[in-house]
């Protein structure tokens, strides 16, 4: 059945838990009316990172309310990022043989404070390219779905990179893409020439110790929170607003298990953020946006954004074995770029195997071929699809047509008459707990 939970987004003076407002989810079960209302953590889908849980109607005592504040403000982290920035240049000042990063803390230290950490395991001798390359010195959060520390690839970066320069952005606004942000902001520091500048909005406070309050700001992209209040969203719209012609493309990598409509509110937010600083001409158009993305979510986030389009370059990641780039069947990385940038001038890396099709307009993968009768190169995971004339479809190149579930599947699935969709993609044919799109973690 599609028992489940449906996401009814931000409400005004929603309760807060550490992780800014709580979105407002009901329970559905199939055939009942709705169930009861309740308020959970954003950014947390698992209780045991965030168990935050309130009845939409639900009256809450003073003396809880005063719990809860002060339960959120224990939660918030040791410094400020102001302070942060402070014991940054003080930490740059020290030699070499001085400079100590905590990796029980994921914390820099100062001389002062190796006392109190004397029995933490430290790494000495922090050098400038490491201050300058954080996300290599930081370990990846464990917890997946809030922060999905899968960084991309070398080549993934340096090619996403070569494309915003190539398509004449200057402004990157790096949405939970940190290795983005951190290669911009390391060629902006070396090289004279280099006019390409980003901000990092990520949930990851660790950050705030290697930039400034221009360079980071400590955002929850999943109910569109800034931590560092007004002063944070001012930073945030300053960036955004285009001088003298500099155009600003966002560029943003969520969890893959994140809620897709949570993450499209905010984003259309932020687009919403960009349109007020625009003094005149772009009246009808939309801020310029990558959302990378597996291809499975493309029918829910084309829900969210006609305008969008999705291309065929798949994007890697370091340390996730299931999205590193492979030429064979199940080896290629699902993850996908979605975007409202014009398709055909998104060149595709030919060395990679990628070509241009003159009728669809866009760069494909070599083995999306061209179907004549859907008209468009119609694969989604870089194999040859095969078009199905009974589904009026082309399909995977495993799949056949089941009479019995009148559409095609794998050979050996399990008939399964379910008119209801999961409740995670909305597709049919599966539970949530085997939803391909949970299928990361």
């Amino acid at each position: 059945g599609a028992d489940g939970l449906a996401l009814l987004g931000t409400a005004p003076g929603a309760p807060c838990c550490p992780h800014g407002p709580a979105l407002l989810f009901v329970k559905t079960s199939q055939g009942k009316e709705e169930g009861r209302r309740f308020y959970a953590c954003s950014a947390c889908r698992d209780r045991k990172d965030c168990n935050f849980f309130q009845w939409e109607d639900e009256k809450v005592s003073e003396t809880r309310l005063a719990a809860r504040e002060e339960y959120n403000r224990n939660h918030q982290p040791s410094f400020t990022h102001r302070q942060n920035v402070e014991r940054y240049k003080n930490f740059v000042l020290l030699p070499l043989s001085k400079r100590r990063f905590c990796q029980e803390c994921q914390q820099l230290l100062l001389p002062a404070e190796w006392e109190e950490h004397s029995d933490h395991q430290f790494l000495c001798g922090i050098s400038t390219a490491q201050l300058k390359s954080p996300s290599q010195l930081l370990y990846p959060l464990e917890n997946k779905k809030t922060n999905a520390q899968y960084l991309f690839a070398d080549r993934s970066c340096h090619f996403l990179l070569d494309l915003i320069i190539d398509l004449g952005f200057r402004r990157v606004l790096s949405v939970g893409t940190p290795r983005l942000h951190e290669i911009i902001q390391s060629k902006a520091s070396q090289e004279e020439d280099f006019k390409v500048r980003s901000l990092l909005l990520d949930i990851d406070f660790r950050y705030s110790q290697f930039y400034t309050e221009d360079e980071f700001c400590h955002y929850n992209m999943f109910n569109h929170y800034f931590f560092g209040g007004e002063a944070a969203c001012e930073t945030c719209r300053k960036f955004l607003y285009q001088d003298n012609g500099e155009r600003v493309i966002m560029v943003t990598d969520p969890p893959f298990g994140g809620l897709v409509e949570a993450l499209a509110s905010s984003f259309k937010k932020l687009m919403a953020m960009w349109k007020e600083t625009e003094k005149e001409g772009h009246d009808n158009q939309e801020m310029p946006m990558f959302w990378i993305f597996p291809y499975f979510f493309e029918s829910r986030i084309l829900e969210f954004f006609p305008s969008f389009s999705m291309m065929d370059y798949q994007v890697d990641y370091d340390n996730h074995a299931l999205y590193k780039h492979g030429k064979t069947g199940r080896r290629q990385s699902p993850v996908r770029i979605f975007t409202n940038v014009t398709p055909s001038m998104i060149v595709l890396p030919v060395e990679e195997g990628y070509r241009f099709c003159a009728i669809c307009q866009r760069y494909v993968s070599s083995g999306n071929q061209h179907c004549e009768i859907c008209n468009s190169c119609t694969s989604k995971d870089g194999r040859q699809w095969k078009h199905c004339v009974l589904c009026k479809k082309c399909v995977k190149p495993s799949w056949f047509h089941c009479n019995n579930c009148n559409c095609c599947a794998l050979q050996n699935h399990t008939c399964e008459k379910t008119d209801a969709g999961c409740f995670v993609c909305g597709k049919a044919g599966h539970k949530r707990s085997t939803c391909p799109s949970l299928s990361r973690t």
